[in-house]
């Protein structure tokens, strides 16, 4: 083939694919961007997006659960619990306790010891115990203030210190509640033992339910323990169990791959906290400042004999039958 052939049949084949192919009109095969076949194609969207506004977790090829749900739409609604019931609800339980107290201190004032102190101490609690209690008092409160400024502080607090100052407290609250959360589960474990003897529910407890404990007037008999301070003890221990299992969950969230259980178990554990500090602000009030003679138990390990005998009259009888006992003994 000669050169002029050549150039002339290379002329002729770009020409022919620079001329437009033949146009298929609606209906000869045109798809109008459709997928070809039975398939939906872009009529599916509407499902597709539906399921993953739902969370409906899809195909992926690595081994991570979460990673197939591209929208977790339970994350919302765990927003709006915890920022709504959560924090509205639990707000209102301890102003309505605080407001409570204040007025059951204003009507009544300080129960005193009845004919004042007879100088005899009885002993109610050993070194042991108090230094259980106090350790897990002391938990108590840091882990509830910190949890509290976690809560609650992004609405006050950087009004009066500042938002840098806000967000060096609120770094702090986290760390601390991260930390010592743990050592709160050991006492836990260790004041149940420490404790679960005499805290099993009597039948003398009935009396001192009807008689609503004295704290209104009269006399309410009761042995080592009342019925309030079991009631408080069987709290504890329950709210202290909630608040340590989802405390683990969500210190170590790869022990469940789950966000909804995270979720789930962050509200409970905001929920059981906010009751747990509810009522411990009416044992602290109660221990420290309502009832004459009451922390001296937990602070020198014993009591004055007419406290006894206001308050646990059946386990002073008990007490001083034993110390007859033993003086006859002798």
């Amino acid at each position: 083939m000669s050169i002029r052939s050549f150039l002339l049949l290379l002329a002729l084949v770009l020409g022919a694919a620079a001329l437009p192919g033949p146009t298929l009109a609606a209906g000869e095969g045109a798809t109008a961007g459709q997928v070809p076949g039975e398939s939906l194609g872009n009529t599916s969207d509407a499902d597709f997006w539906r399921a993953v506004r739902e969370g409906q977790p899809q195909t992926i090829s690595i081994p991570d659960r979460e990673a197939a749900v591209l929208i977790q739409s339970e994350g919302e609604n765990w927003r709006n619990i915890r920022n709504g019931p959560i924090s509205t609800i639990g707000g209102w339980l301890l102003v309505g306790v605080i407001i409570l107290v204040s007025l059951y201190f204003a009507i009544r004032g300080r129960i005193r010891i009845t004919g004042g102190r007879s100088g005899k101490r009885i002993q109610r609690f050993t070194q042991m115990q108090r230094v259980g209690h106090w350790f897990v008092a002391s938990m108590f409160i840091l882990l509830g203030s910190s949890g509290l400024v976690l809560l609650y502080g992004r609405y006050g607090l950087p009004y009066l210190i500042g938002k840098d100052g806000f967000a060096t407290l609120a770094s702090a609250s986290l760390q601390a509640h991260n930390l010592f959360g743990p050592l709160f589960i050991a006492s836990i474990v260790v004041l149940f033992f420490t404790f679960v003897k005499g805290n099993w529910l009597s039948r003398d407890d009935i009396g001192w339910i009807a008689k609503l404990g004295g704290f209104f007037g009269g006399h309410a008999s009761s042995r080592f323990y009342n019925f309030g301070e079991k009631n408080w003890f069987w709290m504890s221990m329950s709210l202290g169990l909630i608040l340590s299992v989802s405390g683990i969950i969500l210190d170590f969230p790869a022990l469940l791959e789950d966000r909804y259980a995270q979720q789930l178990a962050h509200i409970g554990h905001a929920a059981s906290a906010l009751v747990f500090i509810s009522v411990g602000l009416g044992h602290i009030y109660l221990g420290v400042f309502g009832v004459e003679g009451a922390v001296e138990g937990m602070t020198t390990g014993t009591v004055d004999a007419n406290w006894a005998k206001d308050h646990h009259d059946l386990w002073y009888e008990e007490v001083m039958a034993d110390e007859a006992a033993k003086a006859g003994g002798e």
